[in-house]
């Protein structure tokens, strides 16, 4: 694929900032970049072309307007109201709920499901399913004005797309991913820091996104079949013991040592030359 071929979305503005880099921003800032209908389907489509996309080697994900994202959109949720409020068996009006939640968690998943690495850079407010976005990412940076809130409970519903799955398995405490989540509390960029959730904070947005773009161009210069069969081995292996994990990278590896990547990147270090790699 080309970037020519780059496809335009209504919730999504998707940029080339760097070779190899592309840059997803949520572009709903007069709504707050809150998550509609559009959204949750445009992630989709947007993460699975860039998992094939093979001038794209790394993402940042980032936001325009004066926040990341105040999470679902409640105002656009007629077609799951309106079912869930009609007389329809609830047997069925749960298989119809359930079909719906599915889509949804898929919105998020397909983050972690994309082979190539995924950065977040969030400033300011980062709500509900910023939470649930932000934790199927690979890297998390975030400005000093940043805060956070898994905010589902105060909306009388548990987090159903990734939160609860995600976000204790990240900071490791499982006291505090309780405390959160059940009492819906502001959490601010320090904290978060503290606790694992974000890598950096720096000053402001600007110098936030700059940064997570340069590390992008950092990662999107190492060998792509390394780089991409590290974040598979990470997100098998925290799903599974330690020996699965070890079996999954030796079958992976046993066809990707093979690779001209392991000679060219050999190579380079040897005479302290930077290494050029082919396309996936």
């Amino acid at each position: 694929m080309c970037s020519a071929e780059t496809p335009k979305f209504e919730t999504l503005q998707l940029t080339r900032p760097r070779e190899f880099v592309v840059q997803v921003e949520l572009s709903r800032p007069e709504k707050r970049n809150a998550m509609n209908t559009a959204f949750w389907r445009e992630m989709v489509e947007c993460f699975n072309y860039l998992s094939d996309d093979t001038d794209c080697r790394v993402v940042v994900v980032s936001a325009a307007g004066k926040m990341f994202t105040a999470g679902i959109d409640l105002t656009d949720l007629d077609g799951l109201v309106g079912t869930l409020q009609s007389k329809m068996d609830v047997g069925r009006k749960a298989f119809v709920a359930k079909k719906t939640i599915k889509a949804y968690q898929e919105t998020f998943s397909v983050i972690e499901k994309c082979p190539k690495p995924v950065i977040a850079a969030i400033h300011n407010a980062c709500i509900g399913g910023g939470i649930d976005m932000t934790s199927a990412c690979d890297i998390r940076y975030c400005s000093q004005d940043a805060w956070f809130q898994i905010k589902e409970i105060d909306v009388g519903l548990a987090a159903d797309v990734g939160t609860l799955q995600r976000f204790p398995k990240i900071v490791g405490n499982d006291s505090l991913t309780r405390e959160l989540a059940y009492t819906a509390r502001k959490f601010y960029a320090d904290e978060a820091k503290q606790m694992g959730f974000i890598s950096r904070i720096f000053p402001d947005k600007e110098t936030m996104v700059q940064s997570a773009l340069d590390v992008a161009s950092l990662i999107a210069s190492k060998s792509p079949v390394a780089v991409q069969g590290t974040k598979v081995s990470l997100v098998f292996s925290r799903d599974h013991s330690v020996p699965e994990g070890l079996e999954h990278i030796a079958m992976w590896n046993q066809a990707m040592l093979q690779s001209e990547d392991l000679m060219k990147a050999a190579m380079a270090q040897v005479q302290k030359k930077k290494a050029t790699f082919s396309k996936l």
